[in-house]
This record gives structure tokens, sequence and C-alpha cells, in this order.
């Protein structure tokens, strides 16, 4: 699994003009899922995320977690995180999963979230032309992938 982590004053989700998910502070994930990603890569990036110290303290340092603040969260998948552009121009896609694998393991990654910040977590609707609106705050964005865990 990747993930492009952001911190957000701001961040909603819109499909065909309608919003459908939106938040203040907290964090947007963008997810990428790859055939083999497993229940292991759902834990340990659930747990990362949700602990994940990225948000100021009293002093401004960046030792508080989205937990730690009460901030909201939105998942959208996206599998263009797993694009390779090694050859050529156009991106290739075939390590990204194909929906039957990735939206059972992105619902499972979601309900693991929630479970972990003990709140609902917004979501984009799969497979949808998507419109993700958002105010990075800092800016923070960070790349975790389950894969190559640094």
């Amino acid at each position: 699994m990747r993930a492009v982590i952001q911190r957000v004053s701001k961040a909603s989700v819109t499909v065909d003009g309608k919003t459908v998910s939106s938040i203040k502070t907290g964090l947007l994930v963008l997810l990428g899922i790859e055939d083999a990603d497993g229940p292991e890569d759902i834990e340990w990036l659930s747990k990362k995320v949700a602990n994940l110290r990225i948000f100021n303290d009293g002093e401004g340092v960046m030792n508080r977690s989205v937990l730690d603040v009460g901030g909201d969260s939105i998942v959208v998948s996206q599998f263009t995180l797993h694009a390779q552009t090694k050859k050529g121009n156009r991106p290739s896609y075939i390590k990204a999963a194909k929906p039957d694998v990735a939206i059972p393991m992105y619902e499972a990654f979601v309900q693991k979230l929630e479970e972990d910040l003990g709140k609902k977590v917004g979501t984009g609707i799969f497979g949808a032309d998507m419109k993700v609106e958002l105010l990075n705050d800092g800016p923070v964005t960070i790349i975790i992938d389950t894969k190559n865990r640094e």
C-alpha cells in the first residue's frame, strides 16, 4: 500500500457536483493498493496514520497526532500512486490492484482507521471521477509505502 498523507486545514471530495465528504483540521489520505498488499499492510498503515505526529504542539513542534488534536480524516482511493514511469511517457498501472481486490482492501483500511481513530472516516467513491479539494497546512505531506517501511 502506498499512502500520501497531507495535513489539512480543510478538505473535501466532490462527485458529480455533490460533496460526499468534507473535514476541517485533519488528514487527507490518498491510498494506492497493489495485489501484493494484505491484512498486515492495513494494520500497520492504519496505526501509522492514526499516530503520525505531524501536528504542532504548544511549542510549534510537530509532536501531536490526528488523535491528539481530535482531527478528522478522509481516505481517497488512488490507483495512480502505483504508476510506473520508467519506460516512455505514458504511465503504466500494472502494479495497481484491480477493483475486485482493491475495493475490499480499501474498505477494510477505512474500517481499521475508523477503529484506530475512534470515529467515522470520510471517503470518496471508489472508481468515480472525484474532485478533491484541500488546503494543505504547512504544507505537510508524508509518503508511506508499506513495502518500504522507512
